[in-house]
């Protein structure tokens, strides 16, 4: 079942409204989530710029190494749907502090510990940080109710700001004097570290979620509204995986070199920054989300097929278009997680849903595309595949677009 949403706030007697702070504690806050969602990709993403340096250092195979870049993405599809849950044992103020200090425990292990270590710690990285995506956007809907699409746009440029970083200085880290890849991997301890001081204060108080009526989850996979967010979130992160995966070694087969195809991905990255924050501001503009969301995915289909197709001396001006799309497109998509949903209970619960299932299709089709690779010897196979994605995600999105608010059972 879905509902129209009110124009005022959704308050119900079982969900009391959120309590109200000053605004120096809300100015902390944001900061807070800024510092917080900054440190969601770099534990993970520092691993693929380092990836030759460990293989050579713990003689791991192909297999094995495939298997370590694909874990994390595993790892968010089996655990964000059981994040909600914890919700009846624990504030999610203080979930989110403990992950943090989980995530420095995975971090740690994967310095420390050779292979095993290195699983074990991707693993233990991996479940932490699922449930601080899954939980984050509660968050943002209890505390910003009515800037919660402006709020999702800061939180998913945090991300995208920490994904840069990383990418930039994992390599220089592991280069100095004295240094390898387990120190490049460990430097990342120390961020984790300060952005769990700075979160610390929100777990101050609070009543204990036992005590509270609406602490339960909500069920809602009856519900066709949170499956179309749900279908746009998996094949908006199905295309940006396949494209993080596959793209570099696409524009080598166009005659790059992979230096310069690294530095097309590294352009596309920055460029995604402006629209990851002004992606939900624009989509929240309107009475609702479609005409945004279908600029989006106009983007991202012209900019693929100018890369795969056009002039390659033009590739940068593709890059740039499809980085824009792009950028808005997983944006848009994570404040759909607060825009559709009444209360901080429902957002929690449709969070791990859309999130659960979406990084699942998200780890399958970078296989799908290696398959149809090998099997046909070119990429035009690949190009239907990824138009086949783009136009599910624009007809799911523009059905999850629609202002309506989900009703749980």
């Amino acid at each position: 079942m879905q509902t129209n949403p009110p124009e005022a706030q959704p308050s119900s007697t079982s969900n009391p409204p959120p309590r109200k702070t000053a605004a120096t504690s809300r100015l902390i806050l944001v900061l807070a989530i800024v510092f917080v969602g900054m440190n969601l990709r770099p534990a993970l993403l520092a691993v693929g710029p380092l990836i030759d340096s460990i293989q050579l250092g713990l003689d791991l195979s192909a297999v094995a190494l495939g298997a370590l870049i694909t874990l994390p993405v595993l790892c968010f599809g089996a655990f964000a749907p059981l994040a909600p849950r914890l919700l009846r044992y624990q504030s999610a103020e203080r979930l989110i502090l403990l992950s943090l200090l989980i995530l420095v425990v995975g971090i740690g292990l994967r310095s420390i510990l050779g292979v095993f270590g290195l699983f074990a710690g991707t693993l233990v990285a991996g479940f932490s940080i699922s449930v601080v995506m899954v939980l984050l956007p509660s968050i943002i809907k209890m505390h910003f109710p009515v800037q919660a699409g402006i709020m999702m746009g800061l939180y998913t440029t945090a991300l995208a700001l920490g994904a840069a970083i990383a990418a930039a200085v994992t390599v220089p880290l592991a280069q100095l004097p004295g240094s390898d890849w387990r120190w490049a991997l460990a430097f990342w301890l120390a961020p984790v570290i300060i952005a769990a001081a700075i979160w610390w204060p929100q777990t101050a108080g609070g009543e204990h979620p036992r005590n509270r009526v609406h602490a339960a989850v909500p069920r809602l996979r009856g519900n066709w509204l949170a499956w179309q967010v749900t279908l746009f979130m998996g094949a908006q992160g199905a295309i940006a995986y396949c494209i993080f995966g596959w793209l570099p070694l696409i524009l080598i087969d166009r005659g790059l070199t992979p230096v310069k195809a690294g530095f097309v991905l590294a352009a596309m990255m920055t460029v995604q920054l402006s629209t990851s924050l002004a992606g939900p501001w624009l989509a929240t503009r309107g009475r609702d989300q479609r005409p945004a969301i279908l600029a989006m995915m106009i983007l991202v289909f012209v900019g693929f097929m100018g890369m795969l197709y056009g002039e390659i001396t033009s590739v940068y001006g593709w890059s740039t278009i499809f980085g824009l799309g792009f950028g808005g497109m997983f944006s848009i998509a994570m404040a759909l997680l607060v825009l559709r949903s009444p209360s901080p209970q429902i957002a929690a619960s449709l969070s791990g849903m859309a999130q659960g299932v979406g990084y699942t299709l998200a780890a399958v089709a970078p296989l799908i595309i290696g398959v149809l690779h090998d099997y046909t010897g070119n990429w035009n196979a690949v190009a239907v595949f990824f138009v086949l994605l783009i136009c599910g995600a624009a007809w799911s999105g523009l059905l999850a677009g629609r202002s309506k608010y989900i009703k749980a059972d």
